[in-house]
């Protein structure tokens, strides 16, 4: 082979090592070392750690409030608003209160019966003394306008307390007999 060849690769290659033989970085060095020389650490202290002081709990002798021995005390409470789980349910009592609208009213033998319409789009008469709602809802009173419902529910400690609702006229009904 001829040495001529071989000559030209080798200085290429000595040439391009001989240029990385210079300090590699240099001025980013000298940057460095400039910028940080009026820099100083200051380090915050460790805040003071305050010794534990361990908590007596003295609540053994208390009643669990979700044992069951509480709930079952809690249930056994007669109350004067409970309410009678053992007459029959009436169609309406299947759904809520929210759910119904009233549509309008009839008049038959000086009884004002409330017309309502169910979601599935049933209607239903109904009078004062029938029971409407998922809360055993007790209709007290029909009007043009509305029907007043006396509801029984449960609060917070399982006491059965009375709560007063009612269904408004549908809006467009009462657009539509204006």
């Amino acid at each position: 082979m001829n040495k001529q060849y071989l000559i030209w690769p080798m200085l290429f290659l000595g040439s391009v090592l001989a240029g990385c033989a210079g300090e590699e970085f240099g001025d980013l060095k000298t940057w460095m070392d400039e910028s940080s020389r009026n820099l100083r650490g200051k380090v915050e202290p460790l805040p003071e750690v305050k010794p534990y002081e361990p908590y007596a709990y003295e609540a053994f002798n208390l009643t669990d409030p979700f044992s069951a021995i509480k709930l079952k005390m809690d249930k056994s409470k007669a109350s004067a608003f409970a309410p009678d789980t053992n007459r029959p349910k009436e169609p309406l009592e299947s759904f809520d209160l929210e759910k119904l609208k009233m549509v309008g009213t009839l008049s038959r033998t000086g009884v004002i019966y409330a017309l309502i319409k169910t979601p599935d789009n049933t209607m239903y008469r109904v009078k004062t003394g029938n029971y409407i709602g998922q809360n055993f809802g007790l209709i007290t009173g029909v009007t043009e306008s509305e029907v007043k419902i006396k509801e029984i529910v449960e609060d917070s400690n399982g006491d059965w307390v009375e709560r007063a609702s009612a269904i408004a006229l549908d809006e467009q009904q009462q657009e539509q007999k204006k």
